[in-house]
């Protein structure tokens, strides 16, 4: 296994407003008390993951870049997501909560996302 299989390149992210406002267009949703993800699928042949963790929600800018750091490792390491782009929001909950209940809660949610996302065109 080499680094180059958990990378996270740039064509894994949605980087244009544009992306951003497809996925919240019309998304298949999942959430819990400490995420709310969006979905879609896309024209490419890998996940994408975009993040919007509001300054609303989580104040410091210490505890927003745990959260997004938390959540890019988790996305990297899911290898089985398919073609679609998530697009993450945490919610307030999120800065409390242990890491690895984080970890698991978006276990959880990639596993929904991709079996709701098989049915949506």
């Amino acid at each position: 296994m080499n680094g180059n299989e958990f990378g996270f390149p740039p064509q894994y992210r949605l980087k244009k407003p544009a992306e951003y406002q497809k996925v919240f267009a019309k998304p298949v949703k999942s959430s819990d008390r400490y995420f709310t993800l969006l979905a879609i699928k896309n024209d490419f042949n890998h996940p994408r993951l975009g993040l919007a963790i509001a300054k609303k929600q989580i104040r410091k800018a210490v505890h927003r870049n745990v959260i997004k750091r938390t959540v890019r490792e988790n996305f990297r390491i899911q290898q089985n997501l398919g073609n679609i782009d998530v697009v993450v929001m945490a919610r307030r909950e999120a800065v409390d909560a242990p890491l690895d209940t984080l970890r698991k809660s978006l276990e959880k949610h990639w596993l929904r996302l991709v079996s709701r996302c098989a049915s949506c065109l």
